[in-house]
């Protein structure tokens, strides 16, 4: 037995106990490896500051950094089965589910709000990539349509952050029938003649990108964000060719014409509060009328004596 392994040694480690240190604490920059503090990377937007590297934001965060005031109005979406194919590859389809939602705190992979921007009301759908990949399933299909039925209701803009690895396989052609539904939505939208706007973020593939993440009025991505259909790696197997450097990027698909700007995430809100003006033809917010700052020679105001009244004199 060895005395000072097993006695002397857990009882100096007994009288300082280990603390214990989130595993969030530091984030790791993916281009860079700059490491930093999650407290500061959180303030700055989820942008890293020495790489303009932008992070996946869930929905609440995308939400308010978005929203006046950091505050919106949930909107509900209708109840769809659960697991109606019975599917099981590794796990259960509801086991998925369950940790899904234990991880998330959230039923699917969408969270749709009405709010105001800059003063400007919007409806807003956040599809947040936590949830499973943000793939596209029966209820994520419904929340979207929910989202679209609530701003023609409101006459209000619609605004999509996609977010997704595509379909929803555990739902089969159940999932694959929410591209033309949501379509329609989309339509509706329109035809309300209220504007569509989509925000591709990183990833957004798959059948999200040949439904509604491609038929917005108006196209933003965020710098760096991967937007296709297929992967690269599928279409080099598949063509058997190299892509082009930054192929499937948002800053050579601007330069091809399938993106109309890409904008970092600071400057996303004034961004968004300016097309909706522009497209639902609102005024543009009063400037604010700053005084000018008092000159260091002027001199300062002398105080002013009360006035009292005198009293008569004697005789």
């Amino acid at each position: 037995m060895n005395w000072i392994e097993n006695v002397v040694r857990p009882k100096i480690r007994g009288l300082w106990p280990k603390r214990e240190t989130p595993d969030n604490l530091w984030v790791k920059c993916p281009e860079t490896g700059e490491m930093v503090f999650h407290k500061d990377l959180e303030a700055n937007q989820f942008v890293f500051p020495g790489s303009g590297y932008h992070q996946r934001m869930d929905a609440p965060a995308r939400l308010r950094s978005l929203m006046d005031g950091a505050e919106w109005e949930t909107i509900p979406s209708a109840t769809v089965p659960v697991d109606p194919l019975r599917f099981r590859d590794e796990r259960r389809y509801t086991d998925r589910l369950k940790t899904a939602k234990a991880k998330t705190g959230r039923d699917d992979a969408f969270v749709v709000a009405a709010g105001e921007i800059e003063a400007v009301p919007v409806v807003v759908a956040v599809q947040d990539f936590d949830f499973m990949g943000g793939s596209l399933g029966m209820a994520a299909g419904e929340a979207i349509i929910c989202g679209a039925e609530a701003a023609v209701a409101r006459r209000r803009p619609y605004i999509l952050f996609a977010a997704s690895g595509g379909a929803r396989m555990q739902e089969g052609i159940l999932s694959l029938m929410q591209m033309p539904r949501t379509t329609v939505a989309v339509d509706q939208v329109k035809e309300a003649g209220l504007p569509y706007i989509v925000v591709l973020t990183n990833p957004t593939t798959g059948g999200v990108t040949a439904s509604y993440a491609m038929l917005g009025d108006v196209h933003i991505a965020e710098p760096g964000a991967l937007i296709g259909f297929a992967g690269p790696r599928v279409i080099e197997q598949t063509i058997r060719e190299k892509l082009p450097e930054g192929f499937q990027r948002s800053e050579y698909l601007m330069e091809h014409g399938m993106v109309d700007m890409v904008v970092h995430r600071h400057q996303l809100r004034a961004t968004l509060a300016r097309i909706c003006r522009l497209l639902m033809k609102l005024p543009e917010p009063a400037p604010l009328e700053l005084l000018p700052p008092p000159s260091e020679d002027a001199p300062e105001a002398e105080p002013v004596a009360e006035e009292k009244d005198a009293a008569p004199a004697a005789a």
